[in-house]
């Protein structure tokens, strides 16, 4: 009988102890869950920001001390009124698929930037790239509320890196939807798209757009359109007084701080 009691005793300990695995392993399934969802550090310097836009940099994830090749041109200085030239060059144009072209054709190229979200953008951009260290980029943001779940966004970043602009723009006039809880994409991740992206981006002068090869994967997920690089060296010096009066009018322009978003304020003399 001694012999079985014992057999007893120790089946009832080897029970015990996989009770306590498995409730060890689901509190340790439950924490590595609850680290995943939590909200990832972003190290930023916000340059400028309101409940509906901001200017900030932020460390780019592909910019590396210990590769010194991958480091920016920063800080870099480029003045309001070039700026506001860069940012007036800016175009988007719908992606239609052949069927599309063949009964609709073409989109019209429109203006990524509002004359008065150039005013707002340009001189703080330029700030920005004046403060930015090389390892940093800048992101913009701005937003139009719409109700109070949803607002429209346009956002991305820019940086300088041995005298080429690269300007990417993640978010094109997106209609996004606020969540009721959890992390807000949008705000947090400006750079990124928040929708697929049905858009390409263009650049005029197109003579200053430097072709970058890029690879499938940039091809599949969308990021070759949504990123130009310009050579800052071949943009045409400002030639005319009219095309300076113009930027001058643009920049003249500022935005108000209203829940509906943007209202142009200057006029034309």
């Amino acid at each position: 009988m001694k012999p079985r009691k014992a057999k007893f005793i120790i089946k009832n300990v080897k029970f015990i102890n996989g009770e306590f695995l498995t409730f060890y392993f689901c509190i340790l399934t439950l924490a590595l869950a609850l680290g995943a969802c939590a909200i990832p550090t972003i190290p930023a310097r916000i340059m400028y920001e309101n409940p509906t836009d901001f200017v900030r940099l932020e460390a780019d994830p592909h910019a590396f001390h210990e590769i010194t090749h991958t480091l920016h041109s920063h800080p870099v200085d480029i003045d309001d009124e070039e700026m506001a030239r860069l940012l007036k060059g800016f175009s988007v144009q719908e992606d239609r698929n052949v069927l599309q072209q063949v009964f609709g054709g073409k989109a019209e190229l429109e203006p990524v930037f509002r004359d008065e979200e150039i005013a707002w953008l340009a001189p703080r951009l330029s700030q920005a790239l004046t403060a930015a260290r090389p390892d940093e980029r800048v992101a913009f943001y701005i937003s139009y509320p719409q109700t109070s779940i949803k607002r429209e966004i346009t956002s991305g970043g820019l940086y300088v890196h041995h005298g080429r602009l690269h300007f990417i723009l993640g978010n094109y006039r997106i209609v996004y939807g606020i969540p009721a809880y959890g992390m807000v994409y949008d705000r947090r991740y400006p750079v990124s798209p928040t929708a697929a992206k049905g858009f390409n981006l263009f650049f005029n002068p197109a003579e200053a757009v430097e072709k970058q090869k890029g690879t499938w994967w940039e091809f599949l997920s969308g990021r070759k359109k949504d990123e130009v690089v310009i050579d800052l060296q071949k943009l045409p010096a400002m030639k005319t007084e009219k095309a300076a009066a113009d930027l001058a009018w643009v920049l003249s322009c500022d935005r108000c701080d209203s829940s509906s978003g943007y209202d142009r304020i200057c006029s034309v003399s």
